[in-house]
């Protein structure tokens, strides 16, 4: 079905991998098309309920966007570039209701470390490596990683790393807040699903409801408040919280169904 990346479902698990391992997985036109259909899958299928994004092999996540498809854009050009990501799937990956998480697995520059910033969180093997390395190409992120970054490690360290076009180390990482947990390789994807697995256990309404307005207060929406107590409110009309409260009275594990 797809040319670019992998798909596979297991216990509600949708994982997405790009798969260009001769050109470290870099973005290009086909991949944003592909995993922008992938993310349409994860939107409209009912079986999945929560999904990963990696890199295929041991090498890279997502090492960068293609450059030679930069060369003859102008400004026109480069904006519809920056636009079309965006729609098809950076902001696709951040406003899905279902948890979106990242599996960095090695190198992950530039839209790759934009790609990983877009999910809801990341966990990165010991080998992985992150940057924004735009500044060396006379460039700046295009698909959101100013302020993403900004939002995940704070204005000061963001500045650094983007003006210097560095890059740092997993731990460095996790010290950051950019990743959540460090494993080893042969790890990595058995842990993330571990992770998707619990939240999988939760209420699937409430997940949703936790991720639009964790995502408004990362862009300190003034209504974030607002919405919070009007999401609340929401949930004491679901089955899901007659379940969950009658399953934690009764002293047993709820059956949540999403409703």
């Amino acid at each position: 079905m797809y040319n670019t990346i992998l798909t596979s479902l297991e216990n509600g698990i949708f994982t997405i991998t790009i798969n260009r391992p001769d050109k470290m997985n870099a973005l290009n036109k086909d991949v944003i098309n592909e995993v922008g259909a992938a993310m349409e899958e994860v939107y409209t299928n009912p079986d999945i309920k929560s999904a990963i994004i990696t890199g295929s092999g041991e090498k890279a996540f997502v090492a960068g966007a293609d450059i030679s498809e930069f060369t003859s854009l102008r400004k026109e050009g480069g904006s519809a570039l920056a636009q079309r990501g965006a729609d098809l799937v950076f902001n696709k990956i951040e406003n899905c209701p279902k948890p979106v998480v990242a599996a960095v697995n090695g190198f992950s520059l530039g839209g790759g470390c934009e790609l990983a910033m877009a999910c809801h969180f990341r966990v990165a093997s010991e080998n992985a490596k992150f940057g924004q390395p735009e500044v060396n190409l006379g460039l700046i992120p295009g698909y959101g990683g100013t302020q993403r970054l900004t939002q995940l490690i704070g204005k000061g360290k963001c500045m650094e790393l983007m003006m210097t076009a560095d890059m740092i180390g997993a731990e460095e990482a996790k010290a950051l807040g950019l990743v959540n947990h460090v494993f080893p390789i042969a790890d990595l994807l058995p842990k993330t699903k571990e992770i998707l697995n619990k939240i999988q256990t939760k209420a699937p309404l409430a997940i949703t409801h936790i991720i639009n307005l964790v995502n408004q207060a990362a862009k300190c929406d003034p209504k974030g408040f607002d919405n919070e107590i009007d999401a609340f409110g929401d949930c004491f009309d679901s089955e899901d919280k007659v379940e969950g409260t009658a399953a934690f009275l009764e002293k047993r594990k709820p059956a949540f169904k999403g409703k």
